[in-house]
């Protein structure tokens, strides 16, 4: 009886014990990650591709688990959203083409209002992305969208309207990758 007992409770641990740090590739991603004083959960993780390559592995930090990316692009709480550079390089100029037409694929071509934060963000883009580079883009109300870059606060752009356009860059109706997507509302 003991013994069964032992056994149920060391089943409900294994239930109950977080999701483990995920594995995309030869990347590893936390389980976790804290953002404006919250504790967000590792959403999903995929590869972006382009043609055959493999740029980067994506990651989408949340409070808790969410597969419509509506919800997500909508919700103002704390989020991120991880890259994690796994290609030979990606020039400064090629990022700042890829987030300008980003930009205007998550605004439906309406970048008219977030110009001058569309800017600011673009200017942080001043140098090639190598193999083992980690960009982060943490949300939070209070400060909106911290860019960290190869772990250097570059600055935060404030406002929910950026973070709705930034994160719908690979969440909105004409993502970056549908197959990233796809992965990081866990699907």
């Amino acid at each position: 009886m003991i013994r069964k007992s032992l056994v149920i409770a060391v089943f409900a641990l294994l239930i109950m014990s977080p999701v483990q740090a995920m594995e995309v590739g030869k990347v590893t991603l936390p389980e976790t990650m804290i953002v404006g004083g919250e504790e967000l959960i590792l959403n999903g993780a995929g590869f972006r591709k382009k043609a055959f390559f493999k740029i980067y592995v994506g990651a989408l930090y949340l409070t808790s688990e969410e597969s419509d990316p509506q919800v997500i692009i909508d919700n103002d709480e704390p989020m991120a959203i991880r890259m994690h550079f796994t290609y030979k390089g990606v020039s400064s100029q090629k990022l700042v083409k890829s987030w300008n037409d980003g930009f205007s694929n998550a605004t439906g071509g309406n970048i008219e209002p977030l110009v001058d934060e569309i800017d600011t963000f673009n200017s942080y883009f001043i140098e090639e992305a190598k193999p083992g580079d980690i960009y982060d883009f943490l949300y939070s109300p209070d400060s909106g969208v911290s860019i960290i870059l190869k772990g250097n606060h570059m600055g935060s752009i404030p406002g929910v309207e950026f973070k709705k356009a930034l994160f719908g860059i690979w969440l909105g109706d004409k993502p970056a990758d549908k197959g990233l997507k796809k992965a990081m509302l866990g699907n």
